[in-house]
């Protein structure tokens, strides 16, 4: 079975989660520290291949008026040079307002300050996936 696999592209991280094989739930997977676009990618590809992924989904940091901003621009510019290495549909997800839900899900948690920024990446990641599973499934 295949999954699909969602980013959160940052400047210096991408948050990254996982379908379960029934394309039903999201789990936060991993954060990566960004270092070179290369090797961002290579991470990348490695997950795709090790987890059998079919479709990727990028949260696209919209501006609240639903413009493209500077952010964006950056997010897209970093899909096409994944286009050129993984033959994979890449869909774009609507990624407003993610960090402010996943900073709220840690501090419930009781997570500290200082730990957050370990795990918010990855669970961006994990409601950008989860509101396509959603949609999807939801026709």
């Amino acid at each position: 079975m295949t999954r699909i696999m969602a980013l959160d592209v940052g400047d210096k991280t991408i948050g990254i989660a996982l379908s379960d094989p029934m394309l039903i739930t999201s789990q936060p997977l991993e954060t990566i520290k960004r270092t070179k676009v290369k090797f961002d990618i290579d991470r990348i590809e490695e997950l795709v291949n090790e987890n059998e992924v079919s479709t990727l989904i990028v949260g696209l940091p919209k501006n609240m008026n639903n413009t493209i901003g500077p952010q964006a621009m950056r997010v897209i510019s970093f899909v096409d040079l994944i286009k050129k290495r993984l033959d994979i549909e890449i869909i774009y997800q609507d990624e407003r307002m993610t960090t402010l839900e996943s900073e709220a899900v840690l501090i419930d948690m009781s997570v500290r300050r200082e730990n957050r920024k370990k795990h918010i990446d990855k669970i961006a990641a994990s409601f950008i996936l989860q509101s396509y599973l959603d949609r999807r499934n939801n026709g």
